[in-house]
């Protein structure tokens, strides 16, 4: 079967957008409408026209998508596609945080659940977390689930008290410095390009640190002609369109977000033609779960 024009035919029928992250694999970014990190994907979800958004992702973000979008449908073409860091989170230990820190705010990374953005003040994303930060009057900041983010931001900040979540990327987590000592020797005219997610010593190591976006956008406008790659694979796609002329290597082999690469052209196709897993969230969950987004979309 012709996966990619049976999906643009029913995409027009089912008056349907299709957004996809940038760690999904080449042939879904190649269909996608929008393809763009965390914040680029929720602002589009919730300005476009489409009565249906189809997300290549993992479930948090096509939870944001209802949430900032309730009356549309809203399909997760793999349904299974979870995040673990996401899921380190709970509603009942963060209402203990709170308690025990009535006086700070909590701000929320995007990758959390619908549940935990509703108990939140305001949710960010890796791109915007230290504007975010940043905007709140409040001295004392509860961060969750990512603690390598938050120290980064921390660091950032310095005349904000933090309070950290022990949440990580599993992924961006089993970076070491042994890798980076490794492709330096192995790439040593190479500049190093690395996500917040990862572990803040090989953060520290690094000659640029930023979202998958930020990270695109400065290899694309830097002169150098060689870069080490610190996040998920499926970033080569975009760079490797946008700089034909440059080199790009991993910092790890296999640096893979199995969740991410879940999604296919056939269950995007089935997706699409049956109108299944469609993301259904309670109305009391989105009401407040949206503040703490609208809050972000504002900064």
């Amino acid at each position: 079967m012709d996966y990619r024009s049976e999906i643009l035919r029913l995409k027009e029928e089912r008056n349907a957008c299709i957004v996809a992250h940038f760690y999904q694999d080449g042939e879904i970014q190649d269909i996608a409408d929008k393809v763009g990190d965390s914040f680029d994907l929720s602002r589009y979800c919730a300005s476009t026209d489409k009565s249906t958004i189809v997300f290549c992702g993992v479930h948090f973000m096509a939870e944001s998508a209802k949430i900032l979008s309730p009356e549309k449908t809203v399909l997760l073409p793999a349904i299974d596609a979870g995040c673990p860091m996401a899921d380190m989170a709970n509603v009942e230990g963060l209402r203990k945080l709170k308690q025990k820190y009535p006086e700070a705010a909590v701000v929320c990374y995007v990758n959390t659940t619908a549940e935990i953005k509703a108990e939140c003040d305001i949710c960010c994303t890796s791109s915007i977390a230290e504007k975010v930060v940043k905007s709140l009057p409040h001295k004392q900041i509860i961060f969750l689930p990512d603690r390598n983010l938050g120290q980064y931001i921390a660091k950032q900040v310095p005349e904000k008290e933090f309070i950290f979540w022990a949440g990580f990327c599993p992924t961006h987590n089993a970076l070491t410095t042994m890798h980076v000592e490794e492709a330096r020797h192995r790439y040593p005219n190479a500049v190093l390009a690395v996500h917040p997610e990862a572990p803040p010593e090989v953060v520290d190591m690094a000659d640029f640190t930023g979202s998958t976006k930020q990270i695109i956008d400065f290899c694309t406008e830097s002169d150098a002609r060689e870069f080490i790659i610190g996040t998920e694979e499926g970033i080569l796609h975009q760079l490797h369109k946008r700089n034909p002329d440059k080199s790009f290597y991993m910092l790890r082999y296999r640096f893979i977000c199995p969740n991410m690469k879940k999604t296919s052209m056939e269950k995007l196709y089935e997706s699409l033609r049956d109108m299944n897993h469609e993301i259904i969230l309670s109305e009391d969950i989105i009401t407040r779960a949206r503040r703490s987004l609208d809050r972000m979309l504002q900064v």
